[in-house]
């Protein structure tokens, strides 16, 4: 967290340093030593300037370098969206400790193979959270091969933006800016998302009637905006 967010989210609430840090807990001197930079900004102390200043999400730390989880289950995943604010996972009573939400996107196309009701949370999380670090989201992509994976997510997310009213014409910009990011880095070869394809029939019928997003990003899947539940 930058200490000019520290200082921009303060004023946005009209709380002086003095009303500031008692609600954190903290010393004037010492919240305007983050707040100019002269202390560091640890993770467990993000965790509290989010709760306390009702931060986004997307200011919660990011590992430098990402090293997924394999084999999380999709109950796992359900609780972390649930924690994000997805309404389709409302009714789940989640204790788990909010994280980036670019985290769990990333973590979640990891994975090979996730219930549909997962699957379709997954473009939430960008039209949501459209305004996460998206340098960071696309080098750890890069670096765990899964450009075309979130490439093909965007599209779907995407299209809903573009569908809704009002529409958000910064939130469109910066879902095309990704896409257009990740098509330089697009892999040539032929994937599954996120659900196991188990036999050649299969395998050939997907690739007949895939959407053009999917032909796009080299994915065998037969999802599409229609398909999201809170598409308009």
């Amino acid at each position: 967290m930058l200490p000019k967010t520290l200082k921009a989210a303060r004023t946005r609430r009209n709380w002086t340093e003095a009303e500031a840090a008692q609600r954190m807990g903290m010393s004037q001197s010492y919240l305007a030593m983050l707040e100019q930079g002269q202390r560091r900004v640890t993770p467990r102390l993000v965790h509290k300037f989010k709760a306390v200043y009702g931060l986004s999400p997307t200011v919660l730390p990011t590992s430098e370098v990402f090293e997924p989880r394999l084999s999380v289950t999709s109950e796992e995943f359900a609780k972390e969206v649930s924690a994000l604010g997805y309404p389709g996972f409302a009714y789940l009573k989640s204790r788990v400790r909010e994280r980036n939400p670019a985290e769990v996107l990333l973590e979640a196309l990891t994975q090979d193979s996730l219930e549909p009701r997962v699957v379709e949370s997954l473009p939430w999380l960008l039209l949501q959270y459209w305004d996460m670090d998206l340098v960071w989201l696309v080098r750890q992509a890069k670096g765990n091969n899964l450009q075309n994976r979130l490439g093909f997510v965007d599209s779907l997310a995407k299209k809903v933006s573009e569908r809704s009213s009002p529409a958000s014409e910064e939130r469109n910009r910066k879902l095309t800016d990704l896409a257009n990011t990740l098509d330089d880095s697009r892999l040539a070869r032929e994937d599954t998302f996120l659900k196991r394809v188990n036999t050649a029939v299969e395998r050939e019928w997907l690739r007949q009637n895939r959407s053009e997003e999917a032909k796009h990003w080299n994915l065998l899947t037969s999802w599409r905006p229609e398909h999201l539940s809170y598409a308009l």
